[in-house]
């Protein structure tokens, strides 16, 4: 074990990996400093990664789970991204009071919004566990090996967590070959100061997504509050503005091609270290299936949520949520294609496989594991797509799979136990509550309709759930074999009176006409009194119990013994390539802990003839403005700002007012709403985006199209004062010219 992780130290330590590739770990950073000086870096190693003082790291919190955010002030004012903030400013929204849509800024202190559920996360240190946990799992394998480590993490996150004062989480490293220890503080008093309009925070919309030129003011901003002693505090009208160790001094005097550009942040999932065989399924299999799900999906919320305001507002969170992975999966499978990632991938294979067949201790017949493991598992991978993505898109499938624990617990025990029936009934009541954020009956029954017939066209005819045969499709021929020896369902099922079997659309209004989840009221006197004849009666419960029973006794030991299979695999080629290539500075795939990655501002070249410039200007988004368009439209206060110039300050040299700038750091999703940063540790924007062109960067960084699309802060300052009027806010920031 000792030669192992000496050999992996001494792959991490090698320089050789170019400047612009790269999720680095902010503690290991100093190995990369000569070369951050040389592209324009002015601070210290201590100013980026400290645990003796202040620091850059002091300075970037976890937003809410799954996005980056900044502090800019000593008074806890933090920026984000519009859409990392959409969620909140959505649920703090009315009819009558339209945040989203109208923006909204506190003048005060005392206008600030408490955005409940969001919370905001603040590394502490890191700690290098390996030798520890290593210990603890050598040997295991598989199943055993996910017990081991699951018992060591608990063990160490316990321990370190030091009674809840922190949020300890050890994360595995290399694919399982290295392990750090990560102690926060995390704070739960977060309250909502400002965010553009929607019109403006999602300028472009769909259209624009992934896509440079962009003109999206993509910010919103929050504050994060504490208890007098500036711990963290539950929220309480007492409570007071929490107090950073660092915060992000901000600069107006704006970028230049070739400007040297940092960003740190939450990288959330890469898979760098993907076999050839991964990503041919990927573009033959998954993403085409996540794509038609989701496409169809959206057309049908959509259509709702255009018909009547209230969905708008119920819904718009979420569909913004499908709709980003929507076409970041068709980009994704467009460039894997168009940079021919496959080939590439197997050219390296080979002579991976040509220098493992002659080295002593190395696995020579690593890539045929690879391709039995895949082999094996192809044909259930749309399967587990389409019960991930297309039965549980309705909020009927869901609620009615929240009761499956229970149904089995009611056919397992003849005398069932108060207190057990208690815990699993607990559990369906908060899975309902959640799920009824996204229940509006219309949009609900048409996803389940579709969806349904999706899932009967897409799924393998031998692999449906047997409520198909014995229910929908009743009579038209079908055979599906999850039958018991007699020839009967595994569970019986109510046949509806009037139904004409094969017609989608009569099952669904059977269902939502036959079932508790439609009413509250009915749902709690079920929670308050439940029985297995109850749920035996209930069409969504038998409806949901038919596919996650299928899913789970069937297919999810398939997909589990593959992902345990995959993993073993996938560890021992990390560790291997780090000795074939001794000579390169290996980085971890991103895992939604805080990274670093640095560059510069860069234009490119998208194609033959075709240049973009680094910078985008409020020209180029007025010339795309079409009054009372959906995604080009803005407020009448923009129109006037632009026509009299008033631009203030904000201004470039240029005299226009940029909205825009790409860099060409490495990120992905998680780094939203992170700060870039110039050479003197000052905030010069908020990183939003990816280009199209590099859109298969989480598998394969491309270092030619690669670019990182960032809102200008000076754009951001502008609306804030001259839109806005909030001049409380650019007073307390600390702003450099």
């Amino acid at each position: 074990m000792k030669k192992t992780l000496l050999a992996l130290a001494a792959a991490i330590s090698m320089f050789g990996a170019r400047a612009d590739e790269g999720m680095w770990i902010p503690m290991l950073i100093g190995k990369n400093y000569d070369e951050m000086q040389r592209l324009g870096l002015k601070l210290s190693k201590e100013d980026l990664y400290s645990i003796n003082h202040s620091s850059m790291k002091d300075a970037i919190l976890q937003f809410g789970g799954g996005c980056t955010a900044e502090m800019i002030s000593p008074d806890g004012l933090l920026l984000t991204n519009h859409h990392c903030g959409y969620d909140a400013i959505a649920e703090l929204s009315t009819v009558d009071r339209n945040l989203l849509d109208n923006g909204f800024w506190a003048h005060n202190r005392m206008e600030e919004m408490p955005a409940k559920g969001v919370t905001a996360l603040f590394l502490q240190r890191m700690e290098d566990v390996t030798d520890e946990v290593k210990m603890a799992v050598e040997g295991t394998r598989g199943e055993e090996y996910t017990k081991a480590w699951d018992a060591i993490r608990k063990k160490i996150e316990e321990r370190e967590g030091k009674g809840g004062k922190f949020v300890a989480n050890v994360k595995e490293y290399f694919n399982g070959n290295q392990y750090f220890l990560l102690i926060y503080k995390k704070y739960t008093d977060v309250r909502l100061v400002g965010n553009p309009p929607r019109s403006l925070g999602k300028y472009g919309g769909d259209i624009d997504n992934w896509m440079w030129p962009r003109h999206t003011a993509d910010f919103s901003m929050f504050r994060v509050y504490a208890g007098a002693d500036n711990e963290p505090h539950v929220y309480d009208a007492g409570n007071v503005p929490y107090h950073p160790k660092k915060y992000l001094p901000v600069s107006v005097k704006g970028v230049q091609e070739g400007d040297y550009a940092m960003i740190f942040g939450y990288p959330g999932r890469t898979n760098r270290y993907e076999v050839s065989y991964g990503v041919d399924l990927a573009i033959s299999t998954t993403n085409p299936s996540i794509v038609a799900i989701r496409d169809l999906r959206l057309n049908i919320m959509k259509k709702h949520m255009d018909a009547k305001k209230e969905t708008y507002l119920q819904l718009t969170s979420l569909y913004s949520r499908i709709a980003n992975y929507w076409k970041y999966y068709i980009g994704q499978t467009e460039q894997l294609k168009r940079l021919k990632v496959v080939d590439k991938k197997r050219r390296n294979e080979e002579k991976f496989l040509d220098w493992a067949k002659h080295t002593p201790g190395m696995d020579g017949g690593l890539m045929s594991k690879f391709a039995l493991a895949y082999e094996d598992y192809a044909p259930y991978a749309k399967h587990a797509v389409y019960y991930s993505e297309c039965f549980r898109s309705s909020a009927m499938a869901r609620m009615g799979a929240s009761l499956k624990p229970l149904y089995d617990y009611y056919e397992k025990n003849a005398t069932p136990n108060t207190d057990s029936v208690k815990k699993y009934t607990t559990m369906a009541q908060t899975a309902y509550r959640a799920i009824l954020k996204d229940y509006e009956l219309g949009t609900d029954k048409e996803l389940f309709t579709e969806m349904n017939k999706l899932y009967y066209q897409n799924v393998n005819k031998d692999q449906l759930p047997d409520v198909y045969a014995n229910v929908i499709m009743k009579g038209q021929g079908m055979v599906l074999g999850k039958t018991k020896k007699d020839n009967k369902p595994i569970i019986a099922y109510n046949t509806p009176d009037g139904f004409n079997p094969g017609n989608f659309s009569e099952y669904t209004n059977y269902v939502y006409g036959h079932t508790f989840f439609t009413d509250s009221n009915k749902f709690n006197a079920f929670i308050a009194s439940p029985s297995f004849e109850a749920l035996k009666k209930d069409a969504a419960v038998m409806y949901s119990y038919s596919f996650v029973n299928n899913y789970t006794k069937n297919y999810a030991p398939k997909v589990e013994a593959f992902s345990y299979r995959k993993a073993e695999l996938a560890k021992e080629y990390v560790r291997e390539m780090m000795v074939w290539k001794k000579d390169k500075m290996f980085y971890p795939d991103a895992n939604s802990t805080m990274r670093v990655t640095y560059g510069s501002v860069k234009s490119y070249d998208p194609q033959d003839a075709v240049h973009y410039n680094y910078f985008t200007t409020i020209d180029g988004l007025m010339a795309k403005y079409k009054k009372g368009d959906e995604d080009f439209d803005v407020p009448a206060d923009l129109v006037k700002l632009y026509e009299d110039k008033n631009y203030g300050q904000y201004a470039d040299a240029d005299g226009t007012l940029h909205t825009c700038f790409i860099t060409n750091n490495d990120i992905t999703g998680g780094n939203s709403g992170s700060p870039c940063i110039n050479g003197n540790g000052e905030l010069i924007g908020t990183a939003f985006d990816g280009n199209w062109e590099a859109m298969s960067g989480d598998i394969a960084f491309d270092r030619k199209y690669k670019r990182t699309i960032v809102c200008d802060i000076r754009y951001v300052l502008f609306l804030i004062d001259k839109m806005g009027h909030a001049g409380n806010l650019i007073k307390e920031m600390e702003i450099r010219k």
